[in-house]
C-alpha cells in the first residue's frame, strides 16, 4: 500500500478547504468593501503552506513512482496515451503553475498597498489557482486511468 499517495489524496481536501475560504474570502472583501484582516492574511497562509506540503509530497512520488521513469523512457508512448500523459505531464506542470500562482499572489497580496487591492489581487491569483487545482485534480468523474476516489482505500 502506498501510504505517501494515501496522504497526497486525503492532503487534497485541506487545499480545497483553504483555497475556496480564501477566495470566498477576497469576494466578501471586494463585494463588502471590507478590511482585509489578520484571519485574511491566516487563511492565505495556510492555503499557501498546504500548497507547499502538497507539492513535496507530489513531488516524492513522481520521482519514486513510475510516471517519472515512464516520460524518461518511453515519452512517445507515453504522450499518445491519455492517462499516462495526464500523470505523467499534465497533472504536474499544472499543479507546479497552480503551486506558483499561489506564491505569487501571497507576495502580491503582501504588497499591495489598500485593502481592495489585497482583496482583489487575492481573488484573482487564488481564484485563479484553485481552478487550475480543480481542473487537475483526478475526480471520480474522470475517464478510467485518470479517475481516483474521493476518498482513499487503506
Amino acid at each position: 500500500m502506498n501510504y505517501i499517495l494515501i496522504i497526497h489524496s486525503i492532503f487534497r481536501w485541506f487545499i480545497l478547504l483553504f483555497g475556496l475560504w480564501a477566495v470566498f474570502n477576497a469576494i466578501k472583501g471586494i463585494t463588502g468593501n471590507k478590511i482585509y484582516t489578520g484571519s485574511d492574511n491566516k487563511v492565505s497562509l495556510f492555503f499557501m503552506t498546504c500548497c507547499d506540503i502538497q507539492l513535496l509530497i507530489g513531488l516524492i512520488l513522481y520521482f519514486n513512482g513510475p510516471w517519472f521513469n515512464m516520460l524518461k523512457n518511453n515519452t512517445k508512448e507515453v504522450m499518445k496515451n491519455s492517462a499516462e500523459r495526464f500523470f505523467a505531464m499534465e497533472h504536474i506542470v499544472m499543479m507546479l503553475i497552480a503551486w506558483a500562482l499561489v506564491h505569487i499572489g501571497r507576495s502580491a497580496v503582501k504588497r499591495s498597498t489598500t485593502d481592495k487591492q489585497k482583496h482583489k489581487r487575492s481573488l484573482i491569483y487564488f481564484g485563479i489557482a484553485l481552478l487550475i487545482i480543480l481542473a487537475m485534480i483526478p475526480w471520480p468523474f474522470r475517464q478510467p486511468g485518470i479517475a481516483r476516489a474521493l476518498f482513499p482505500q487503506f
